[in-house]
């Protein structure tokens, strides 16, 4: 099971292997100690995972196109919340153990997959080196006299090493591209907002983004394509537009390219993105030098501007009082934020805005933007001697992207002549990330690299497709009984239904409790003198949701509902005849909230 893809485990199962017997063989056989890990799950934790993906199959009937990512294991990093197991961001004396999981992760675990264990990381995600860790310093995969990049550091390290086929990580400067590029995988950074951040420790919470690791850009999409939605309780949280699912590159596409790369001093480096700019050109793109001293403009107000202040905000409390218990290079930038004012960080944001206006004017006349990942690549012994500047070198192509709001994908491109490898980034608009692995997936096949460090060869794969594109999906608002934890939830499951969010009619709803229902429902009806009733949004394929409404029993059905901005939705409305005998519940706002009033104890 080492090394396979999201596919390979997917094929084991069909063939009679199960979650059980593959995932404790796979705990079984990690080498200990192992500094990519800061904690595994244990058997007991495993066996109450795959309880739940046994309910979880048999909601879906068996059905495992419902289960995307039923039983592979992957690994989370350190800065999001997994339930059962702490967090720790890197910093001991901060670790805390979790309520609930980060809403990435339910999401994946929604989708079938099982969490084995969390990564190491440059600590509170402060560094694109991956040393600066109390729980040691993952090696490089390739060579382990070599930084292994970061701060995703152990999650590049265990998917490059075939552990787990894929691993979240994050990404505000360049953590989730960085280690890839130094690690010969894939990495993903999608849009801002495009994963939710609940549940995750923010380094900079305006420009943080979960990011995919993966071996092969099939795999990065497929967890992109389970992770990815709005989540109403994170603030930051986006929408995929809907234009954006039909995005691709030209089959010849045109390249933005720095036209004076900077890559150190490191000859190797520069031959080896020379070398995959002429392969990109012999394959028909374009590739045109920019002048690329605008980025850096941008990149400056990372470290050198009042943004550094959001690192120190994000941790402020706990820096307040364990200055000592933070890594010293950490703190050193960190504490820098001590140096910049609210004044200055208006500024910031004002030039930012303008460089942004005058970034997008260069992005649009290019499908992409192709720069090294890492322009360089260091030892640990180098690093650990000159910190500060070396992981800044590491940034050189990755530090403005996520200001600009911009998508990028990391994929690797060649070994160089020393052996490390080397890769290059796809850096396009927002929302552009999947069309980027479209493209990078057809790039990496042929580059006839191996998979990570694990050996394997990079297998021929069939063209990524939108799924979501695919599928017409029709959007339906539910009140009572179908939402969430409610007993019939599963008939939106079960016809791969996918919940979007949580919001609110309009104002001009009543909501009742029907008589003589089982199990109990409400019904939804439109009033001159109404109030905004709590509901959920499912998208449904189209191709089950005749179905769905078939099995709606009267007085019940399916009609327009309008949410609080104006806009339609199919969902459940009410006959008149419904409401014989019926009860007024409006008053509580939703239909959660009047169960929850009855099940409470009645006090003399």
């Amino acid at each position: 099971m080492l090394g396979w893809t999201i596919k390979e485990w997917q094929a084991a199962y069909r063939n009679g292997n199960t979650p059980a017997k593959l995932l404790a063989d796979l705990l079984t056989s990690l080498p200990s100690p192992d500094p990519a890990w800061i904690s595994l799950i244990d058997q007991t934790a495993l066996d109450a995972r795959l309880t739940q993906l046994v309910a979880q199959l048999q909601a879906v009937n068996g059905d495992l196109a419902h289960l995307p990512l039923y039983g592979v294991p992957f690994a989370v990093k350190d800065n999001i919340d997994v339930y059962g197991l702490a967090t720790t961001a890197a910093c001991p004396a901060f670790t805390y153990k979790p309520a609930r999981n980060a809403t990435v992760v339910q999401r994946l675990l929604d989708a079938g997959a099982i969490v084995i264990g969390k990564t190491n990381l440059d600590q509170f995600a402060t560094g694109l080196v991956g040393v600066r860790s109390p729980y040691g310093i993952p090696a490089n995969t390739i060579n382990p006299e070599y930084v292994s990049g970061g701060s995703s550091s152990g999650s590049a390290s265990v998917v490059a090493r075939g552990i787990v086929p894929f691993s979240l990580g994050t990404d505000t400067a360049g953590s989730g591209r960085v280690p890839a590029g130094l690690n010969n995988i894939v990495g993903l950074k999608p849009t801002r907002g495009a994963f939710s951040n609940t549940g995750v420790v923010p380094a900079c919470r305006t420009l943080d983004c979960v990011s995919v690791f993966a071996t092969t850009n099939e795999d990065a999409v497929a967890v992109y394509d389970a992770a990815a939605a709005l989540d109403i309780a994170d603030g930051l949280s986006r929408a995929i537009p809907v234009d954006a699912k039909n995005k691709n590159l030209p089959a010849k596409p045109r390249f933005g390219i720095p036209a004076q790369p900077e890559f150190y001093g490191d000859a190797l480096a520069e031959q080896a993105y020379s070398a995959a700019i002429k392969q990109l050109e012999a394959q028909g793109a374009t590739c045109v030098p920019v002048d690329f001293s605008l980025f850096d403009e941008v990149a400056a107000l990372l470290y050198d501007g009042p943004w550094v202040a959001e690192r120190y905000a994000a941790i402020q409390a706990f820096a307040s009082t364990h200055e000592a218990d933070i890594h010293p290079v950490v703190r050193d930038i960190i504490f820098k934020s001590k140096n910049f004012s609210a004044a200055d960080a208006f500024n910031g944001i004002y030039k930012l805005a303008d460089l942004k206006r005058k970034a997008d004017a260069l992005l649009a006349q290019f499908d992409a933007l192709v720069v090294p990942t890492a322009p360089t690549h260091y030892k640990i012994s180098e690093l650990e001697a000159e910190p500060v500047r070396l992981n800044s070198n590491l940034g050189k192509y990755t530090n403005f992207v996520n200001l600009l709001d911009w998508s990028a994908l990391a994929v690797p491109a060649g070994m160089r002549a020393d052996g490390l490898p080397f890769g290059i980034t796809l850096i396009a608009d927002a929302w552009q990330e999947r069309a980027l692995a479209m493209f990078a997936a057809q790039w990496h096949q042929g580059t006839g690299l191996k998979r990570g460090a694990t050996g394997l060869t990079l297998a021929p794969s069939a063209p990524i497709t939108n799924t979501a594109a695919s599928i017409d999906m029709i959007r339906v608002a539910v009140v009572g009984a179908h939402l969430r934890g409610m007993p019939l939830n599963h008939e939106l499951s079960s016809r791969a239904a996918q919940f979007v969010l949580s919001t609110t009619s309009a104002d001009n709803y009543r909501l009742y409790a029907l008589a003589n229902t089982t199990p109990p429902k409400p019904g939804l009806v439109r009033s001159d003198s109404g109030a905004a009733i709590k509901l959920e949004l499912w998208d449904m394929p189209s191709v089950t949701f005749g179905s769905f409404v078939a099995g709606v029993p009267a007085p019940l059905g399916i009609g327009t509902v309008t949410l609080a901005d104006g806009s339609t939705v199919k969902g459940f409305i009410c006959e008149p005849s419904g409401m014989d005998g019926a009860r007024d519940i409006t008053e509580f706002g939703g239909w959660a909230a009047y169960l929850a009033s009855l099940n409470k104890t009645v006090k003399p």
